[in-house]
């Protein structure tokens, strides 16, 4: 088990998988503890060779704690078109790379996509695919490694490879599926989402939209907005949780109080003595301040009043969607979410599920359900698509 701390090790490493058609990619790393993940080790592995003459075969273990070692010649590897890189569940591998580097590899394979495009089901684990594919299992011992702390012990290297070297048989099969099932450009169509920076950029004046309240008050909302985007810009600024900070429901408790000083800090039953002082305490009033004097006060959503058949309608677009999944071979949540369904019923149509892939296996057949130009059959069990009379 090679454990690479050496730049030139990495790069002679990479030099061999940019002469591969692809390398598979894994990442441990830490968040509990900061704000940005804390790279703690990366596992590649290529294909082995296809003669005697060229290197393969290799799986190896990055060390990016190593002293003076440069993760370079990886995102020089990354930036190499001819070779596909490949992960599971890439989202957060990738966000570390598009942090630390501004990058992100090209092309890209996620094999988690890949597999509900294939009829996997939905958001199948790397343990499930390593079963059913590779006819292998796992040994889950090290799962919760503190891989930050060094030496690693033989169990956790062993742990670690094996989330790259089974990928690659995991790759190979689900590749030849949509080769076989002509549904590459799908795969292409939902790795562009991964691969769009925008996927990973958390602005702080756009924070409080993730905060889940029942308090729907424009005021209450301004103060939210100002709290939330306070705390994560001192959270990014400081590479801390947002947690460290104020949690959620402090936050909720301050925006409904609104605070104008420690002393009225020092009774919120929810806040962090921390916070209750020194920078945290003068961000949060000043963040109640801004609340209170704001002008462009936040509205709440309303809902849509409700058009006669929308329930049913939902209803009928859920049919519909399991029966195209069913038929297509694909997961109904990489196809539509509920509230996808429930938007199309009241009239909404900027929506991912009505282009690209999609419409074709559903998103038309939607439209024209709203639209009462079809109606749905059932015959010997199966759900039929027929015109509407």
């Amino acid at each position: 088990m090679t454990t690479i701390t050496q730049t030139e090790e990495l790069a002679r490493f990479c030099e061999a998988a940019k002469a591969a058609p692809y390398v598979t990619v894994d990442t441990e790393f830490l968040r509990e503890r900061t704000y940005w993940s804390k790279l703690c080790l990366i596992q590649l592995a290529i294909p082995p060779a296809s003669s005697a003459k060229e290197p393969g075969g290799q799986a190896v273990l990055v060390d990016p704690l190593a002293d003076g070692l440069s993760l370079e010649p990886l995102y020089d590897l990354f930036r190499h078109k001819d070779t596909v890189k490949v992960f599971h569940a890439a989202r957060q591998d990738l966000e570390i790379f598009f942090h630390d580097a501004k990058l992100f590899p090209e092309p890209l394979f996620d094999t988690q996509v890949a597999a509900m495009v294939c009829g996997f089901g939905e958001q199948v684990g790397y343990e499930t695919l390593v079963r059913k594919i590779a006819k292998a299992n796992l040994d889950k011992s090290s799962r919760f490694t503190d891989w930050s702390r060094r030496p690693l012990s033989d169990a956790q290297k062993a742990y670690a490879l094996a989330d790259v070297t089974h990928l690659r048989v995991i790759y190979e099969f689900l590749a030849e599926q949509l080769r076989k099932n002509d549904r590459e450009s799908w795969l292409v169509e939902e790795v562009g989402v991964l691969e769009d920076p925008e996927t990973y950029i958390n602005r702080p004046e756009e924070a409080w939209l993730k905060v889940r309240t029942r308090t729907n008050s424009p005021r209450f909302l301004a103060i939210l907005r100002e709290l939330a985007k306070f705390r994560e810009a001192y959270a990014q600024a400081r590479d801390i949780p947002r947690s460290r900070v104020f949690k959620d429901d402090a936050m909720i408790e301050i925006a409904s109080t609104k605070p104008a000083t420690e002393a009225d800090l020092g009774r919120s039953r929810l806040l962090l003595r921390e916070a209750r002082k020194g920078d945290i305490a003068a961000g949060i009033i000043a963040a109640v301040k801004a609340g209170l004097e704001a002008k462009d006060l936040p509205q709440p959503k309303k809902d849509e009043p409700g058009k006669p058949g929308n329930a049913a309608l939902s209803d009928l677009l859920r049919v519909l969607l399991k029966a195209k999944a069913d038929a297509a071979g694909v997961a109904p949540k990489l196809i539509a979410a509920s509230s996808d369904l429930d938007a199309i019923a009241t009239g909404e149509r900027d929506l991912p599920a009505l282009h690209g892939w999609r419409a074709e296996v559903f998103g038309r057949d939607a439209l024209r359900l709203a639209a009462g130009e079809i109606a749905l059959s059932a015959e010997n069990g199966a759900v039929r698509v027929v015109p509407a009379r």
